[in-house]
């Protein structure tokens, strides 16, 4: 077993303690995190996303802050402000919420643009800049932002640029008979069992994992199916911008740390095939055309995997 797939096996474990759904979920969350990515959980009320996300944040032993989406909440709200000391006679930065290693933002679409705007610069660069001063953030650092695509009052859809910047956009879907029969009888308690969660690793664990990740190897012909996977998307006459090479480059990425956490040392064209819904899914544009056909993002992904043939390959041991 490599130290990668155990670090993700003592997270898993400890997170499915609580989290009943669909286990498939977590390994991608985790893929994501040792892929140095963020992930936008997007699926209805109650199935569990909150959980999730604090589940993975408490067992990863990292250092973790939720910040709860209104139209009213200001990027000073996220960032953090300087405020002035009378006595010294200077201005002291007060870091907000987004200065932890795992941030949950809950309800993201609730924010107004300002704000979403603020989180851009966290998600992409690393850092904040208050007043003109720049602050790097914690590393690891990691985004776990929940939005309900089913509600439309009082929210504000999120820019394209902002969509880029998730690694992942996952959706858990409802549980089965087993899984909500467990999820039921598990709050027979006076706490909720979440708050039962432990850390199971340490930073320095994820930082390791995440070195370990960029190792895996990718076959040439893996690479080319993946190229072909963001160039057919681009072709296609039904979307107006296909994907960007951001896009290939988080595929590629998010496939590395899949492969470890699974085990393997090399990506198949497997991995690629079950990870490009995710990882497309908010990064294609549809034409109006398409739109007033009744097309929609995951349809239209879904017809490009299926049109790629999937390579040759041999196993690199």
């Amino acid at each position: 077993m490599t130290k990668i797939q155990e670090t993700a096996d003592k997270i898993k474990n400890e997170v499915c303690q609580v989290f009943k759904g669909n286990t498939d979920v977590v390994d991608m969350v985790l893929a994501c995190l040792f892929a140095g990515g963020h992930v936008l959980l997007e699926d209805v009320p109650g199935t569990g996303k909150t959980v999730l996300a604090k589940a993975v944040a408490k067992a990863s032993g990292l250092a973790f802050s939720r910040i709860q989406c209104t139209p009213d909440l200001m990027p000073s709200d996220v960032t953090g402000s300087s405020v002035w000391l009378p006595d010294a006679k200077v201005f002291e930065f007060r870091a907000g919420p987004v200065m932890a290693s795992i941030v949950l933002v809950d309800e993201l679409n609730r924010a107004t643009p300002r704000t979403q705007s603020a989180l851009l610069e966290c998600m992409a660069e690393g850092q904040v800049s208050v007043d003109g001063s720049r602050h790097e953030l914690e590393k690891p650092f990691f985004v776990l932002a929940t939005e309900n695509p089913v509600e439309s009052e009082g929210t504000f859809p999120l820019p394209e640029a902002q969509k880029d910047r998730f690694m992942m956009t996952l959706s858990m879907g409802y549980p089965n008979e087993v899984q909500e029969a467990e999820i039921i009888t598990a709050q027979r308690s006076l706490v909720h069992p979440v708050e039962k969660v432990k850390a199971v690793v340490e930073k320095d664990d994820i930082l390791d994992a995440m070195k370990e990740a960029v190792e895996i190897h990718v076959d040439e012909a893996v690479l080319a199916y993946l190229i072909a996977l963001s160039r057919a998307s681009r072709n296609d006459l039904r979307i107006a911008a296909g994907i960007s090479p951001r896009g290939s480059i988080a595929l590629y990425k998010v496939c590395q740390a899949y492969a470890a956490v699974q085990g393997r040392t090399f990506i198949t064209p497997e991995d690629v095939k079950l990870l490009a819904l995710p990882v497309f899914r908010k990064r294609i544009i549809l034409t109006s055309d398409s739109l007033l056909k009744g097309y929609n993002a995951e349809s239209i992904i879904k017809d490009l995997i299926e049109q790629v043939p999937l390579p040759a390959f041999k196993a690199h041991l």
